[in-house]
């Protein structure tokens, strides 16, 4: 899995998304994607997960959103 996973687990969770190994690659890249960061860039990606989003009720509930959305 990527790096960053295991610390956003509750996010997905809450998204209702199931990370498989079938998907996870899909859900990587909608993330690198939301978070403006170029995909396999992984610890710049967490950065700004931890950094940006996940201290921030609004935005984490936006990211939930947009991942949602993207995986549909």
């Amino acid at each position: 899995m990527s790096c960053y996973f295991r610390h956003i687990k509750g996010i997905l969770n809450e998204a209702g998304i199931e990370v498989t190994p079938g998907n996870k690659k899909e859900i990587d890249q909608a993330i690198h994607q939301i978070v403006e960061v170029a995909y396999k860039d992984c610890p710049h990606t967490w950065k700004k997960l931890r950094q940006q989003i996940i201290g921030d009720e609004q935005k984490k509930q936006d990211l939930v959103r947009r991942l949602q959305d993207a995986l549909r």
